[in-house]
């Protein structure tokens, strides 16, 4: 068989009435609109989260960034999909907005519950000081309360419901025979204790005995005799009335010559008032 002219084909001419197949298109580049979606979608999810709201930030931001580039390529035809681009595009708008806002909130919230701690804080140490300068205005006053009740002997100490006090300095005393509680070459003594009420209401003596030592903490005994000289405070004493008692002790004859005398006229109810002072 003879070869064909050239610019012929072994089969001659196609038939009259062909068409050549049109050449295959490119396929449309929606990568970044399908990115731009499946990003804004999960920074909404994770700007709704309570604790997850700070990461929503990122996909946020490069849904938008991918849809606007989604939407170029929509523009110049090499993409299809300008739906999902444009939704990526308001998904990662939200999704800014929601991580801002969850900061925002975040910072306030946290900004408010330190304010909280800080004014608790604050309450705390101010009553602390509070309780301090309480204490010490209760320390001081009960200091102040102590020094008035230590006297010297003569001086009177006139206790709230207006009763007075007064304890005369001790005096020798000479015990007849019959005297108890009093050793041969012991020192005796005479307390002198004036009760006056100057309140409105009388006054009950349940315990009206003076407690006497000496300087040295040496412990006086009581001492009793059959002269009658002595005279305890007891009952009631009226308002506007003045009674007297006197008490007679027997010290050691080595007992120091300063005197101290302890009286309360109810120990349950009254403090003991302190009158010390040297004997005559």
């Amino acid at each position: 068989m003879p070869a064909p002219p050239p610019g012929q084909t072994p089969w001659g001419p196609p038939p009259s009435g062909f068409q050549a197949p049109p050449p295959p298109q490119a396929q449309p580049r929606n990568g970044m609109g399908v990115t731009a979606l499946v990003l804004g979608i999960s920074g909404v999810v994770l700007g709704l989260m309570v604790f997850l709201f700070w990461m929503s930030w990122l996909p946020a931001l490069l849904a938008l960034i991918f849809g606007i580039v989604g939407l170029g390529h929509v523009r110049k035809g090499v993409a299809t999909n300008r739906g999902m681009a444009l939704t990526g595009i308001v998904l990662g708008v939200v999704g800014l907005l929601l991580a801002v806002g969850g900061g925002v909130f975040t910072v306030s919230k946290v900004t408010a519950f330190a304010d909280d701690i800080r004014e608790q804080n604050e309450a705390v140490e101010a009553a602390e000081a509070s309780a301090e300068a309480s204490a010490s205005a209760e320390a001081s006053a009960s200091a102040a309360a102590e020094e008035a009740r230590n006297l010297t002997f003569g001086e009177t100490y006139t206790y709230e419901n207006g009763l007075k006090i007064t304890v005369s300095t001790p005096q020798p005393f000479v015990p007849d025979d019959f005297a108890m509680g009093h050793a041969k070459g012991n020192k005796a003594l005479q307390v002198t204790v004036i009760a006056v009420n100057d309140g409105k209401k009388a006054v009950d003596f349940k315990t009206g005995l003076p407690n006497v030592r000496d300087a040295d903490g040496a412990d006086a005994e009581l001492l009793i005799d059959g002269s009658g000289r002595q005279k305890v405070l007891t009952g009631n004493l009226l308002p506007g009335k003045r009674s007297v008692g006197k008490y007679a002790y027997s010290l050691p004859p080595d007992a120091a010559d300063r005197i101290r005398v302890e009286f309360s006229p109810d120990v349950m109810e009254y403090d003991d008032t302190i009158w010390t002072g040297p004997l005559k």
